[in-house]
């Protein structure tokens, strides 16, 4: 038998492999070669054809060498080892021979008609093999530069994208820090105006200055939200964080939001044991999330709804939910909540306000806690979000457990 290439060597009994097509040390797990870059597997593959066909086989034994090579008498016509009359002929008695049930390769029916030597057929198959070998080298480069290029493309949509996001981020900081000086001084001279120091106002005048006064606030709690969402999307978002009372922190939200659910005709309601343990959470950042989760379910609760606020504790950590059966929301849309400046209803006209932060906020206020927000919807029936947050002294505890073991 001659010598070939092979995708194995053998030395010491330790079985060594080579790429066959440069001769690589290559390893079992590889899918291409590391310095020529062809598909190992399919190379194999088309050298194994090649030594079956460079073995000489006595002429009573059938030719199967050509089994699955593609197009062979195309092949074999254009290199001109056959004419296409040939060719024609050998394609008809093939034909013939599989409806007797006895198929053959067309390299044995060629032979049969004395079309071509097995020297030839032989020749011509191994030359057909290169082919396909360069062929697919050839394939393989052009895959890897397609693939190098279109990761380059990424790569600078993706510095694009977060330029982009940098920009926006300080736009909005920017804004808001400029938004912060003409609004404290409305409601500075607007606070003077309610205490009567330029001057006595009349009952209309001190209606409509509690209107302003209230416009006042919600547009502070926007700056401040703003300015919030911008720094944590630079992950400047710090955690002062301390032992928080739930009991203590849930009549200040629910009176942030009291108004609205008034105004709405909403129920407000909360669900908290008086012997709920602390958590540990940074009070004015988890008093924001809460106040957002109220304020959006009493947004989407319509008239004589119920959004109610539930805190129960589950082993050392604390569920912390906001529940409402207001609108609920469709199941193909849950994908979008979290979207930052985006509302579900974006037509000109649509019925509900808000900038479409409240949700990515909380989100990243809860992220930011080391927990993540869990959440689900039904249309008509209402929509519940919550997080969990550690027992007040648990991570302590855990940390002597571990230093004692």
């Amino acid at each position: 038998m001659p010598e070939v290439n092979s995708m194995a060597a053998t030395t010491a009994g330790t079985s060594v492999l080579h790429c066959p097509q440069c001769q690589s040390p290559a390893s079992p797990a590889d899918r291409f070669c590391k310095v020529c870059g062809v598909d190992l597997a399919l190379a194999a593959l088309l050298t194994e054809r090649e030594v079956l066909a460079s073995i000489p086989a006595a002429d009573n034994e059938p030719y199967v060498a050509d089994e699955n090579l593609p197009r062979l008498g195309d092949y074999l016509l254009h290199s001109g080892a056959i004419t296409r009359a040939q060719l024609e002929e050998a394609l008809r008695r093939q034909a013939e021979k599989a409806a007797q049930g006895r198929p053959q390769t067309l390299g044995q029916t060629l032979l049969e008609l004395g079309a071509v030597s097995r020297e030839i057929l032989d020749r011509t198959l191994v030359g057909q093999i290169q082919e396909l070998q360069n062929a697919l080298l050839h394939s393989n480069r052009q895959l890897e530069a397609r693939v190098a290029e279109r990761t380059a493309e990424l790569r600078g949509a993706l510095e694009r994208l977060t330029e982009l996001n940098q920009l926006k981020s300080n736009f909005v900081s920017n804004v808001s820090h400029e938004l912060r000086t003409p609004l404290g001084q409305i409601k500075g001279y607007a606070a003077l105006l309610g205490e009567k120091k330029l001057g006595p106002l009349t009952a209309e005048q001190g209606d409509a200055l509690k209107v302003l006064l209230q416009a006042a606030d919600r547009l502070q709690r926007l700056v401040d939200d703003l300015i919030q969402y911008a720094a944590s999307v630079r992950g400047e978002m710090t955690l002062n964080t301390s032992a928080v009372r739930l009991q203590q922190l849930a009549p200040k939200v629910l009176a942030a939001v009291s108004a609205k659910a008034s105004k709405g005709q909403v129920i407000l309601q909360k669900q908290i044991p008086d012997r709920l343990p602390p958590i540990t959470a940074d009070p004015e950042k988890i008093q924001s999330a809460l106040f957002h989760l109220l304020d959006n379910a009493i947004k989407f609760t319509p008239a004589g709804g119920r959004v109610t606020l539930i805190a129960q504790q589950e082993e050392q950590r604390v569920h912390i939910a906001v529940a409402d059966n207001g609108i609920g929301i469709p199941a193909h849309r849950l994908g979008e909540l979290f979207q930052p400046f985006h509302q579900l209803d974006s037509s000109s006209t649509r019925r509900y306000g808000g900038t479409g932060i409240g949700l990515s906020l909380v989100k990243r206020i809860v992220e930011a806690h080391g927990a993540r927000v869990v959440f689900s919807s039904m249309v008509g029936q209402g929509s519940v979000f919550g997080f969990e947050l550690p027992v007040a002294g648990t991570s302590a505890r855990l940390k002597a457990i571990e230093r004692q073991g």
